[in-house]
This record gives C-alpha cells, sequence and structure tokens, in this order.
C-alpha cells in the first residue's frame, strides 16, 4: 500500500505521475532522451542498463518495467535480461556492455565508486566518452526512479504479463508520449 493517497490504482513511477503530472513531465523527458535519444548504444542496451541498476536496488517495479522494455528490443530477450541480472560475468554481452554494466553497478553503489580502471576498461573495450557519459548518468537516474517509486512504497503488479503489455506502448510510443 502506498505511503500516500494516489490518484489512480496505477503500478509504480505511473501513479505517481498521475498524482503529480508537473514533476512526471521533466522526467519523464529525461528517460525519453537516455534511454530512447540518439545513441550509439541501442535502446535495448540503454534498458538494459537500467534494468541491471534497478535489480542492484531490488526495486521491482523499475527491474520489472525495463527488464520487459529491454527483453522487447533485444534479440536474445528476456533471457539476456536475466542472464545479465544473475551473473554479469558470465552473460552473453560484449566486453563493452559489460564495462558498461560494470560502470552502471559502480554508479549504483556510489558516484565515487567509479574508477578509472572501470572507465579505461570501458574505452579498451570500445566505449566512447558519450557512451560512458551516458551509462553514468542512466545509472544515476534510475537510482533517483528505484528511491522515488520503492521510498513511497507503490505498488508493483506480480504478474510478468503486466510489464510485458507496458513494454510494447513504451517501445511503440516512448516516454514522453501521453499514456491511456
Amino acid at each position: 500500500m502506498p505511503h500516500i493517497t494516489l490518484d489512480s490504482a496505477e503500478p509504480g513511477i505511473r501513479g505517481l505521475f498521475r498524482f503529480r503530472p508537473e514533476t512526471a513531465g521533466p522526467l519523464n523527458a529525461l528517460a525519453e532522451v537516455l534511454l530512447r535519444g540518439d545513441s550509439t548504444l541501442s535502446r535495448g542496451e540503454r534498458e538494459l542498463i537500467a534494468a541491471y541498476v534497478s535489480s542492484l536496488n531490488r526495486c521491482t517495479f523499475c527491474y520489472s518495467s525495463h527488464a520487459a522494455f529491454a527483453a522487447a528490443q533485444l534479440t536474445e530477450g528476456m533471457d539476456l535480461v536475466e542472464q545479465v541480472r544473475d551473473d554479469l560475468d558470465a552473460a552473453p554481452v560484449s566486453e563493452k556492455t559489460r564495462a558498461l554494466l560494470r560502470i552502471a553497478g559502480a554508479v549504483q553503489r556510489g558516484g565515487r565508486e567509479v574508477g578509472a580502471a572501470d572507465v579505461a576498461a570501458a574505452r579498451e573495450a570500445g566505449a566512447t566518452d558519450v557512451e560512458i557519459h551516458d551509462t553514468v548518468l542512466i545509472a544515476a537516474a534510475f537510482c533517483m526512479y528505484n528511491r522515488y517509486v520503492d521510498g513511497l512504497a507503490t505498488l508493483a503488479p506480480d504478474d510478468p504479463a503486466a510489464y510485458a503489455e507496458h513494454a510494447k506502448f513504451i517501445v511503440e510510443h516512448g516516454y514522453a508520449a501521453p499514456r491511456p
């Protein structure tokens, strides 16, 4: 049960956005730029970063949402998302993706946890400065989103189908589009 009375029964951040639409606009715009804007990282890879950080933060709603969004946009689907969550070192991702996910994990622990060796490993694996920047910002933003969702004890459906259904909307329309 949420800590505050929300205007809708929508789960997670969606209920919070209905409650405070004036904050929803900028937060959705940030997600749109980070996860769907122009980038050399695919939308699926960026969603994978969001899902990975959300899993480290144990945010059920955000992990389940962004895992579904990543799975819908990655050829390997949910199997890959779950492999990354369960064992990043053994997951079948490129060395660049693994290095960026390690940076994201360091950000999740604390911004100062990202070290020169992490950045050097990402560069050595082919990551650009923009990709490193965006990984850090996605990870930092999702720490905020996760704490927003969990700090107000929002609802998180148990049924993975609920997240997969919402993934269809996000993949087609994005974060900034008005939700039905």
